[in-house]
């Protein structure tokens, strides 16, 4: 396998790009990922934030070694670059799509931030590859976008320490996030890019994070949490559909909802038998604190949907990755990322 760019933290610190050779078997030049800690790798690392990943158990089955993934093994963005790429490929910062959300951990890349240091990187690009050869690679690249969920669990759902949900009912937020989202995406298609996978947002109402405020009866989700996210996630779909309208556009849409909602209402179909409670946590369903240094998780992790208080473990990573990849259009419209990959 060999390495054609390999990113300094200057090119990657803000989000992904791997470009893999693998033999003859390369399907796609290159991986772009934008994101929040679901699809993170490790550069978290680097900034000053208190929302850390890079201790044990951590990685504990990522070779025993803690990578900064918000996992225990690999993360959906993982699993997708070996299917496109035959590699491992790096990941995005938590961050939300407004500026804002997450400020009380520290240093994060927001969207914006993180499609302005893709500009910066496609320049450099340009000046290695030439302008008609980037453009030829963009267009057959891929890009990954998984945005929103920060914006409601670090922002609308902390009144304590954002007014957002004073300002904005829950529809008005929603179309708020839209609005926002929407020119980046735009931004990313004027670059250079052509196909796009954007995930929506999953059951956050059922994460332990959200299990653990009481707000539900014991093994129920939180249903007002859950209820608030239809919005965004039909704006989105419908933001696809508009997208697939440009000339070239091949995006399509990841229901992240739909996919998670029926591992939970089906946990044995997929070989899982605990979906209320983190593998490594504290509390009321291990997400009243999150995994802290050196604690002990579960020892059956593959029979976990989540790994701590916000993120699923690798066993649920695989399941959702496979669905992106391979699934219907229920569970990515309307087209999957095999078939994204076939068009030229």
């Amino acid at each position: 396998m060999d390495i054609l760019i390999k990113p300094t933290l200057k090119l990657f610190i803000s989000f992904a790009i791997l470009m893999v050779q693998y033999g003859n078997a390369e399907r796609v030049p290159a991986l772009f990922v934008f994101g929040d800690s679901l699809v993170d790798v490790g550069n978290n690392n680097f900034l000053n934030s208190i929302a850390k990943s890079n201790y044990f158990p951590y990685g504990i089955d990522f070779n025993m070694q803690p990578t900064g993934r918000f996992c225990n093994g690999k993360t959906f963005v993982d699993i997708i670059g070996v299917k496109l790429l035959g590699g491992v490929n790096y990941a995005s910062a938590a961050a939300g799509i407004l500026d804002e959300s997450g400020q009380h951990y520290g240093e994060r890349y927001s969207l914006r931030q993180q499609v302005l240091n893709f500009e910066t990187t496609l320049d450099q690009l340009r000046t290695m590859m030439g302008h008609d050869n980037l453009t030829s690679f963009l267009a057959k690249s891929i890009a990954i976008s998984v945005f929103g969920s920060n914006d409601y669990i670090n922002n609308y759902l902390m009144p304590s320490i954002y007014s957002s949900s004073f300002n904005y009912n829950p529809a008005q937020f929603s179309n708020l996030l839209l609005n926002r989202y929407a020119p980046q995406l735009l931004t990313l298609y004027n670059l250079g890019i052509r196909k796009m996978f954007i995930a929506g947002i999953g059951p956050l109402g059922c994460i332990p994070n959200q299990r653990a405020t009481g707000q539900a009866a014991p093994g129920r989700c939180v249903d007002y949490v859950n209820d608030i996210l239809g919005t965004f996630n039909q704006g989105l779909k419908s933001l696809v559909d508009q997208l697939n309208k440009r000339p070239g556009a091949i995006v399509t849409y990841g229901n992240t909802y739909g996919a998670v909602g029926d591992i939970l209402n089906n946990p044995s179909t997929y070989g899982f038998n605990v979906v209320e409670k983190g593998c490594c946590g504290i509390g009321r369903n291990q997400g009243q604190i999150t995994c802290l240094p050196f604690a002990y998780p579960c020892t059956n992790r593959d029979q976990y949907v989540f790994w701590d208080a916000f993120h699923p473990t690798q066993a649920a990573n695989v399941i959702l990755a496979r669905r992106a990849f391979y699934g219907p259009p229920l569970d990515t419209y309307p087209l999957n990322i095999q078939q994204m990959t076939l068009i030229h």
